[in-house]
């Protein structure tokens, strides 16, 4: 099953529970990448809705901060529990073994020697971690393995 059937099962399922805050998460969701399936004119592939949720998580983090920055900590836990909806339709995250090994492979295979090469290193991650790994941290680290 794809992952934009299992969010439309998931919102079945939250309507028929009248689970109003997952179902309202969840139909944002589906509505946004609807709204990039007409704007790319073409289907989404597994890949594209991964790295959409994926954007979505990363928005409600940023708005989370601003919001305790703010003092609104009743907003700030809306937006957590948007995430919470969110990171159930992710794969499986990946240790920080599996991640080291994976930035030790890529660099290897690129051959990459200085920050010049980072892009390189980078491309070959970022399909292999999309949804599996935090690619702002993921850089940090190739970025500190290339200037070791």
């Amino acid at each position: 099953m794809s992952l934009f059937d299992q969010l439309n099962e998931e919102m079945k399922l939250a309507m028929r529970a009248k689970d109003k805050p997952r179902l309202g998460v969840i139909r944002m969701a589906v509505s946004a990448i609807k709204l990039a399936k007409i704007d790319n004119q073409a289907e989404m592939s597994e890949a594209d809705v991964l790295a959409l949720i994926t954007k979505m998580i990363k928005q409600r983090k940023e708005s989370v901060a601003m919001f305790t920055d703010g003092g609104r900590d009743d907003m700030a836990a809306n937006e957590q529990a948007e995430i919470l909806v969110l990171e159930e339709f992710l794969p499986q995250a990946l240790s920080a073994d599996e991640i080291a090994q994976l930035i030790a492979d890529a660099i290897a295979q690129t051959g990459a020697a200085s920050m010049a090469d980072m892009g390189k290193v980078m491309g070959i991650l970022k399909p292999q971690m999309q949804g599996k790994a935090d690619l702002g941290q993921v850089s940090g680290q190739v970025r500190a393995a290339l200037n070791a």
